[in-house]
């Protein structure tokens, strides 16, 4: 019986943690990217406005991507269906990244005033401590360390291959 249960938990795991994975690697990068369009004056202006919302209105406005990309998930669903798997796969990674990039930045800019609703704090406190282990448990795979391992090995050819470009005469 406990193997059919590792068996199912590592089914039902894998998803998951393919999506915090995604999360993990996307979440910071994309919030810089799109925190650099704080720089205009307009958006600029827009987050700092965010920033000094109250407790429930930045929960309003950090729900907004959710809800607004809800649309797109439908149409992408529509394409798949009339055979558009391309092209529905793609708006659905598209809508990912940028759904992605807008809730991290709108993440940051809200955080403080999400952490004053003490059920809010609360239940990040659990999400953060759970996702933890989770990645967690992930990074002790054989399949993180192999591809830790073969991203080192591609920076290196590639910073090789670089160098060797840019000192060959054409």
């Amino acid at each position: 019986m406990t193997l059919l249960k590792r068996l199912l938990r590592g089914l039902l795991l894998a998803p998951v943690a393919l999506f915090l994975l995604f999360e993990e690697w996307g979440w910071e990068p994309l919030a810089a990217y799109f925190a650099a369009l704080g720089r205009l004056p307009l958006w600029g202006r827009l987050e700092r406005w965010i920033a000094g919302l109250p407790p429930r209105a930045a929960l309003l406005v950090f729900g907004v991507p959710v809800l607004a990309l809800v649309p797109i998930k439908l149409l992408a669903l529509y394409l798949f269906g009339q055979g558009h798997v391309t092209l529905g796969l793609g708006l659905i990674v598209a809508a990912k990244l940028a759904g992605t990039a807008v809730a991290a930045r709108l993440f940051q800019l809200t955080h403080p005033a999400l952490m004053t609703m003490p059920w809010f704090a609360r239940l990040y406190g659990r999400w953060k401590i759970w996702k933890d282990r989770i990645l967690a448990q992930v990074r002790d795979t054989w399949a993180w360390h192999m591809g830790r391992r073969l991203k080192r090995r591609a920076r290196f050819w590639g910073a090789r291959l670089l160098a060797a470009l840019k000192s060959a005469r054409f």
